[in-house]
């Protein structure tokens, strides 16, 4: 029995009859596809809940109608300002008697002077510091004894605990040089030192102040400072 030469006619009748048969239902199986869809859509529009938009609607407010502003009236400029008129020598005749009588000191008279003004209260600079016009400042003339003293008066508890500090004192220095009077300006921090420094002051001398050639009497500022040793 002869083969067949080309592989490709070797079919059987079972696959000729399956391919018709495929082919015959392709028809059937799209048209009841598209049946099937369209349906399907249409219950889902059929069925599904309604959506309606929102009302974004408005009435406009009526429009107020602003009068315009009332017209301003301009006024005129004003007139022109007339020119100075020029001065000329006048030929009028002046009397003498108009002029005015000639002073001098045989003539003038104070008998129509005001009074003198009333002395002003002298004042005592001593009771609180204040500024004294002067041209020469008082210089310390006893600074070894104010050290010594210094030593003497500082608190012994403070000097062996290592404290030590500045406090600022006000010196009222009489026109003898002499300390009248001495106020706390600046505390150290402590008041064992504070209470030192102003029996300090007490001991110290100036030279007195000068404004020109005569001595003023004048308050000034002095720093007691307290150091202590410190303990290696």
């Amino acid at each position: 029995m002869n083969e067949p030469s080309n592989p490709s006619e070797m079919a059987t009748p079972e696959m000729g009859t399956a391919n018709e048969r495929f082919k015959q239902s392709f028809s059937s199986w799209f048209w009841g596809s598209m049946t099937a869809a369209t349906v399907l859509h249409f219950a889902a529009f059929a069925f599904s809940p309604q959506m309606e938009t929102a009302d974004v609607s408005f009435t406009p407010d009526e429009m107020e109608v602003v009068p315009p502003p009332p017209d301003v009236e301009i006024p005129p400029p004003p007139a022109a300002i007339r020119r100075p008129a020029t001065p000329v020598i006048s030929t009028a005749a002046i009397d003498e008697d108009l002029t005015i009588e000639t002073t001098t000191f045989d003539t003038w008279t104070s008998d129509d002077l005001p009074p003198p003004p009333e002395e002003a209260e002298t004042t005592d600079i001593s009771q609180a510091p204040q500024f004294v016009v002067h041209t020469v400042r008082p210089a310390m003339l006893n600074q070894d004894e104010v050290n010594r003293t210094l030593e003497r008066e500082y608190p012994a508890l403070l000097k062996d605990a290592g404290i030590g500090g500045t406090t600022v004192v006000h010196l009222f220095i009489d026109e003898e040089g002499i300390v009248r009077n001495q106020l706390l300006k600046e505390t150290s921090g402590h008041a064992g030192l504070d209470n030192a420094a102003l029996k300090i002051v007490t001991v110290a001398r100036f030279s007195p102040a000068m404004n020109r050639d005569k001595a003023v009497a004048l308050w000034i500022s002095l720093n007691v400072t307290f150091e202590a040793n410190q303990a290696d």
